[in-house]
């Protein structure tokens, strides 16, 4: 174990390959779409910077960012000919950063895509953008009726150059939602509008809809870093993460003793009880109080106790006492228990779980340095957080 390891509380494994895979698997299920790849949020909490460059040595040539600023940092580590869109669009004034750092916006509404013809018509050239309408949603996209005002504008949309028309789904990961096929049908609708125009519609769940939900373009996030895109079944994504946390000591409770703040745990017998050092500071939520569990050597040992900010305590009674000491590692996340079964108990989904992991933990990329292109092939700058 290197000094970062030794010093860290825990330690979260992040497999390249496997996001790797699952973006092979996600293309594989596209036919002829382009498979992008959505890295907002850190790419999931997981490290857009580590994680983009794979991808894109892997072909990947689209990519997805909610915020202006994730675009920038993005952008600094992708191939020139790569594609960066910023789903949230450009904020108010500041469309010229779009230019200067070669990223091409999502136009949300008529004053996006007003600001944004504006902006192409002062420098005198067709600038690029998608069109997000919405569909259902009611979250982003434009409306009918900003739809209506639009098309009727050739001044608007002249400047502009569309690559695709977008929308999103609420509901993908239920395949039988009725909701799914009211939405195809109200983009069906609106691309009817916009004839000569390329369509991108499909998130990771939608992808799993089957090809009426293609069009040219999807954008599989959450599936790439390991979640199970469609509920209820089978998850068939490679699993990405691995969280391990540190034992800091353990001891033997007696019957009626408390354990945590709120002593909202006692024991009903003679109990050893392991302090781990990661707490909801580490995005390890409170609402895995007396609920969550981790594993050792493959058993279930569950928390008792409420997560304290730094710390969570788990019943490890019948562990053998060799693997219990300080430094002795915890799984939290591993193959026994997913991202996705971690999120149930936290009456959560994997979205959050992942996007809240801390920045305390020691981070390991895995991934082969022949596979990475030269920006990213040192394997010291991979192991940073």
């Amino acid at each position: 174990m290197n000094a970062d390891m030794q010093r860290a509380g825990a330690i979260l494994t992040i497999d390249l390959d496997a996001v790797r895979d699952n973006h092979r698997l996600l293309r594989a299920r596209t036919g002829g779409a382009v498979c992008a790849a959505v890295m907002k949020a850190d790419a999931y909490g997981l490290g857009a910077q580590q994680v983009a460059p794979v991808l894109a040595n892997d072909g990947c040539r689209h990519f997805f960012v909610a915020h202006l600023d994730e675009g920038i940092r993005l952008r600094a580590v992708l191939p020139p000919d790569a594609e960066v869109f910023v789903l949230h669009g450009p904020p108010v004034g500041a469309e010229r950063e779009f230019v200067a750092h070669n990223l091409i916006p999502v136009l949300n509404s008529l004053q996006q895509t007003t600001a944004w013809s504006a902006l192409a018509r002062q420098m005198n050239a067709r600038l690029p953008a998608l069109l997000q309408v919405d569909t259902g949603m009611s979250r982003m996209g434009m409306p009918d009726e900003e739809i209506d005002v639009l098309l009727p504008d050739a001044e608007i949309l002249a400047p502009l150059e569309l690559r695709y028309l977008m929308s999103h789904l609420a509901c993908a990961e239920v395949q039988d939602h009725p909701m799914n096929a009211a939405q195809l049908r109200k983009f069906h609708a609106i691309r009817a509008r916009f004839p000569a125009m390329p369509a991108c519609l499909a998130n990771s769940s939608g992808i799993f809809l089957g090809p009426d939900y293609h069009f040219d373009l999807v954008r599989p996030g959450a599936a790439l870093y390991g979640i199970a895109p469609v509920a209820g079944m089978a998850n068939p994504m490679r699993s990405v993460v691995r969280l391990q946390g540190k034992i800091i000591q353990t001891r033997t409770i007696r019957q009626g003793d408390y354990v945590g703040y709120g002593i909202s745990y006692s024991a009903t017998g003679t109990r050893d009880i392991a302090t781990v050092a990661v707490g909801y500071a580490d995005g390890w939520l409170r609402a895995m109080s007396n609920r969550g569990a981790g594993f050792i050597d493959g058993v279930r040992v569950p928390f008792v106790g409420t997560v304290s900010m730094d710390s969570i305590t788990l019943d490890v009674t019948g562990i053998d006492k060799a693997k219990l000491a300080a430094g002795a590692l915890v799984d939290l996340i591993c193959p026994e228990h997913p991202v996705d079964a971690v999120a149930a108990l936290a009456g959560s989904i994997g979205y959050e779980i992942l996007t809240s992991l801390g920045r305390r933990y020691h981070r390991e990329y895995l991934a082969p340095q022949d596979d990475l292109p030269q920006a990213a092939s040192n394997r010291t700058a991979l192991r940073a957080a």
